[in-house]
């Protein structure tokens, strides 16, 4: 949820690059321009790791004890940038595919709104009917359940091997759709 909380201010800032001409300045530099798109992946996916430090740190100020072995630490971590960076090239994406700074904020919303319908909170199986098949289903079980695992020092191969598939595969169609995007609109 971190992750997701943060993902607006991107795709406002993305949008508010391609409509206020700052990419258009970046054309009379020996610049690339597709340079700033990366640049904001690198700020999502770093401001999005922050975020997650301080809930960790948060969590164990409250008491939070955990049997993660070393590497089981190093994978949890290793999906969070993952998928903050996938998150970020999806965000950026959006950013691009948005006519208003505002339209491209509210694009994010089902980004930010998926956590909620997940296992983060409830498990799965005490869901009711259509709701359950839904949170089994979409991208963020697995990754929630990939990093309770890991930080439970009990990982499940199937929910490590799904999430980094959505990551990667969120990434991928990020992207592409912001390169494609992006070379229309520039």
């Amino acid at each position: 949820m971190a992750i997701s909380y943060g993902l607006g201010a991107t795709a406002t800032a993305v949008n508010s690059d391609m409509t206020k001409g700052v990419i258009n300045r970046f054309k009379v530099m020996d610049v690339s321009r597709g340079s700033v798109l990366t640049g904001h992946v690198v700020i999502t996916t770093l401001r999005c790791l922050v975020a997650c430090a301080g809930i960790v740190a948060t969590a164990f100020a409250m008491g939070f004890d955990t049997d993660a072995s070393a590497s089981h630490w190093l994978g949890a971590i290793g999906l969070l940038v993952l998928l903050s960076f996938a998150a970020g090239w999806l965000t950026v994406a959006l950013g691009l595919a948005a006519k208003t700074a505002e339209s491209a904020g509210m694009g994010t919303v089902p980004l930010i709104m998926l956590p909620f319908l997940s296992s983060a909170f409830v498990p799965a199986e005490t869901m009711g009917v259509g709701v359950r098949q839904f949170a089994q289903y979409q991208p963020f079980t697995p990754i929630i359940e990939a990093l309770r695992g890991l930080l439970e020092g009990a990982p499940q191969t199937g929910d490590i091997l799904a999430a980094i598939a959505w990551c990667l595969g969120f990434a991928l169609v990020g992207y592409v759709w912001a390169v494609a995007t992006f070379r229309k609109r520039a």
